[in-house]
C-alpha cells in the first residue's frame, strides 16, 4: 500500500506537494479498481492501465489526467 501511495504523484507529475495530493485523491480508488494488478509494475504501468480504461475513470481522475496532458 505504500507503494501505491507514492505512485499516483509520481505518474501526475506534479511539481508542489500541494498539487500532488488532489490527483492521489482523485485517482486512487481508480487505480485501485482498475489496476491493481499493475501497481508492481511501475509508474508508466500504472499510467498506461489509467489510460487503457480512460471511459471508466471517474470524472475527477479523468479531469487530473487531461490537466497533466496525458
Amino acid at each position: 500500500m505504500t507503494r501505491f501511495l507514492c505512485i499516483i504523484p509520481l505518474i501526475l507529475f506534479a511539481s508542489a506537494a500541494s498539487a500532488q495530493q488532489p490527483g492521489h485523491d482523485a485517482c486512487a480508488r481508480d487505480v485501485t479498481r482498475f489496476c491493481r494488478p499493475v501497481m508492481n509494475n511501475g509508474d508508466g504501468a500504472v499510467l498506461a492501465c489509467l489510460k487503457q480504461n480512460r471511459t471508466r475513470l471517474t470524472k475527477g481522475c479523468d479531469k487530473v489526467l487531461t490537466d497533466h496532458g496525458q
